[in-house]
């Protein structure tokens, strides 16, 4: 299936459908004078996931098209013009000389997590590389202990040690498939090292929106993907092919319109209520995958993401910071 096949995106209809939703909740909202129930949020954080999925299948499309390089930097550069348009229209002020070290040290660690996260997902089923990167939450949970002195309790230790079984399971799974095994290793280990640096960009995130708002983030941590990758652009970039221009937009829009429906889910109703939804991700990535790119998914997939998915929210009942918006930090 070529990828103008895979494009027959009514943008307007994503956008639509997003305004119908909030225009209900705000209805809902305003008559139940404050009291808002919780099945609003968990049903526009259930979208707000669908349309991130949507997103990380639209990468792929990119990414075996034109790399991984070109395609976060391609990115990179059209979310910033985004994110700028926004911060442009509404007040604004330049952060301080501190807050702006925290950008770019995020945008470090968060253009790393894309690299990596998009490199192995060109070389593993979609479902198998979304059920890997559920394990951020444990290496988050591992990493405040370490530079954060935050007490680990029994319980997240054996939750921890449940979500590396299912990660083990996945692997293992790997070595029966002798058409694509050494490439799917490969695909795995990056996926995990962007885990494990996506945990780091948890805890940075959560000192960024103590100190900025929303769009000024979004902002500078695309800003300063697109500068640190276009230092290599004499030797790594490419034009674009004109066909590839819609799905780059079908790309940002759905990133940008996913991660403002799940923060405004996030900022009405406790996580406890909308932690669950996250995992919907790995329905959508099963069928997508089957959909778009001809994706079995073997038992051991489904195993391995159970097992995940298991650990983490017991890890997120012995810490509910862990239960936070996923898809939203990146």
């Amino acid at each position: 299936m070529g990828e103008a096949a895979i494009w027959p995106c009514p943008f307007a209809l994503i956008c639509q459908l997003a305004s119908v939703i909030l225009e209900k909740a705000r209805v809902k909202s305003s008559s139940l004078a404050g009291a808002v129930s919780p099945m609003v949020p968990v049903l526009v954080c259930a979208f707000g996931i669908f349309l991130l999925s949507g997103m990380d299948a639209a990468m792929k499309v990119l990414v075996i098209a034109v790399g991984v390089y070109n395609t976060v930097l391609w990115r990179s550069m059209l979310a910033t013009l985004v994110a700028g348009a926004g911060w442009l229209a509404g007040p604004r002020s330049l952060p301080v000389a501190s807050v702006l070290r925290l950008h770019a040290l995020r945008a470090v660690v968060v253009g790393i997590v894309l690299l990596s996260f998009f490199w192995g997902l060109a070389r593993l089923p979609l479902a198998e590389a979304v059920g890997l990167s559920f394990v951020a939450p444990l290496f988050a949970l591992l990493l405040a202990a370490l530079l954060l002195g935050e007490r680990i309790q029994r319980k997240a230790i054996w939750a921890s040690l449940a979500g590396i079984a299912g990660v083990a399971v996945i692997v293992a799974g790997q070595f029966g498939q002798k058409t694509y095994a050494g490439d799917a290793l490969l695909g795995t280990a990056a996926v995990l090292v962007s885990t494990v640096f996506y945990a780091y960009n948890l805890i940075l995130a959560r000192r960024q929106a103590m100190l900025a708002k929303p769009i000024e983030i979004m902002l500078f941590q695309n800003l300063c993907v697109a500068v640190m990758l276009g230092l290599a652009a004499p030797w790594l970039a490419i034009a674009l092919p004109s066909n590839l221009w819609l799905p780059l937009a079908g790309v940002t829009a759905l990133s940008l319109a996913g991660q403002f429906l799940m923060s405004w889910a996030y900022a009405r109703a406790e996580a406890q209520y909308l932690i669950s939804t996250e995992y919907s991700a790995f329905i959508w990535a099963i069928a997508l995958g089957w959909f778009f790119f001809d994706e079995a998914v073997t038992w051991t997939t489904l195993a391995g993401a159970g097992l995940i998915v298991a650990s983490c929210l017991i890890a997120a009942r012995s810490n509910p910071r862990l239960a936070e918006p996923i898809e939203v930090a990146v």
